[in-house]
């Protein structure tokens, strides 16, 4: 009788790890890693995603159909940032600006990263020069005015500082308008100028009308009807649009117009006690 075969042993296989499936854990660690960076930027002022912490109002009717250009004011200017990042200044001396205001730091701990370029090439092509602060009301205003005190530093012939306020950040009017005036008493201190304020129609009706007519105003309104008066407080600088061309500068920006003439500019300017 023939020996009998004993069964072969079966082999066992190794499991292998299903195809495809790598990119899942790798997803989650990147979608973690976005979610820290967006919290840490939220709440860091300055931050670029400041439009999740409070919104910008408007500048009440808003004239979207077209762009008009006030007429009867001899001085015309612009207001810039790190959003346009290359100015042929030059190009922009030749259309008739005469002033430009600069962006130099927003609440706390944001400077503007081309701060500096547009205030040396400014006074460089014989542009009037100023620089603004954008005003946080959640932030403590103290270290704010501070803060652009040490990176905005006037020579003779420079503009008044200018304080953009344009947002609540959820704080009431009393409270914007106690940091406002410690930011505006702080710097005017320093200067020996009372600082401009800048705002919009809507958010000037609605929150500093009647509190801070001592300090120049610069207003931005986009529709021609009302816009020489706000309230009982007449306007110095008016932005009349933010959909401004300009050769020598990219995309859209903001226009300006004085209320006055170069001489009256002139005469707002700093002058240091010393000169």
């Amino acid at each position: 009788m023939p020996p009998r075969k004993r069964p072969a042993k079966a082999t066992t296989r190794k499991k292998q790890a299903p195809t495809g499936t790598w990119w899942k854990p790798l997803s989650l660690g990147v979608g973690a890693f976005l979610l820290l960076c967006l919290g840490i930027e939220y709440f860091k002022e300055g931050g670029r995603l400041a439009f999740l912490r409070h919104k910008v109002e408007e500048a009440t009717q808003t004239n979207t159909i077209s762009t008009f250009s006030p007429a009867g004011y001899e001085v015309t200017g612009l207001d810039i940032s790190h959003h346009q990042q290359q100015i042929d200044w030059k190009a922009v001396k030749s259309q008739k600006i005469k002033f430009a205001f600069i962006k130099a730091t927003e609440g706390i701990t944001h400077q503007d990263r081309y701060f500096a370029r547009h205030w040396r090439q400014a006074k460089k092509h014989d542009v009037l020069r100023g620089a603004y602060h954008f005003f946080l009301p959640a932030r403590d205003a103290e270290e704010q005015a501070r803060s652009f005190l040490k990176r905005v530093k006037l020579e003779a012939g420079d503009l008044p500082p200018v304080l953009d306020v344009e947002v609540t950040n959820h704080q009431s009017d009393e409270e914007i308008r106690a940091g406002v005036q410690l930011w505006l008493d702080m710097v005017e201190e320093k200067y020996d100028l009372k600082p401009i304020i800048y705002t919009n129609y809507a958010f000037y009706e609605k929150h500093l009308a009647g509190h801070f007519d001592d300090y120049p105003l610069w207003i931005a309104h986009y529709n021609p009807d009302k816009s020489h008066q706000v309230a009982d407080h007449k306007w110095v600088f008016w932005q009349h649009t933010e959909r401004g061309k300009l050769k020598g500068v990219k995309g859209n920006l903001d226009l300006n117009v004085f209320n006055g003439t170069m001489e009256d500019l002139y005469n707002m300017c700093y002058e240091p006690e010393s000169m």
